[in-house]
């Protein structure tokens, strides 16, 4: 671990990314770098995943025109949402790959980085700590292989 680096966490439980777009700018206030993630409660509260695609993007723009160098997530599994979710889970992760290619900002592969190669669509176990957000171990995979910042 790297002490000269400190990270904020602004995720709040349930919020969509219309609602996360809306406090952008609080949350990135006197940050250097930008994580863009979100869209899972959208998929959960029935929104059209266009929408959360074309909230994203507007996160990452204004990301850039605050300076911040900015990286982009997908979506990952969500064990409490699988089958159902999994098509739209899929769909916006194309959305979200397309996004970082044309905004040209890094794409963080969370999904993969933590989908159960055994039972696709859903994280392992010892991945989740509720079937819905990753656990310590989870974070930790993400951390080793996902989180890679240029």
């Amino acid at each position: 671990m790297d002490h000269r680096l400190e990270f904020r966490n602004c995720g709040i439980y349930g919020q969509r990314t219309d609602e996360i777009a809306a406090r952008l700018d609080d949350c990135a206030s006197g940050a250097d770098v930008l994580v863009v993630q979100g869209g899972i409660n959208d998929i959960a509260q029935g929104r059209p995943v266009e929408t959360a695609a074309e909230n994203l993007r507007a996160m990452v723009q204004r990301g850039k025109q605050l300076a911040l160098r900015v990286a982009l997530a997908d979506v990952l599994p969500w064990n409490n949402g699988w089958p159902e979710a999994e098509p739209k889970i899929r769909r916006l992760n194309e959305l979200i790959g397309e996004i970082a290619r044309e905004e040209e900002v890094p794409l963080l592969p969370f999904h993969d980085t933590l989908e159960d190669p055994d039972r696709p669509g859903r994280m392992r176990e010892e991945w989740t700590s509720d079937g819905d957000h990753p656990g310590v171990g989870g974070y930790r995979r993400l951390g080793e292989l996902a989180f890679r910042v240029p």
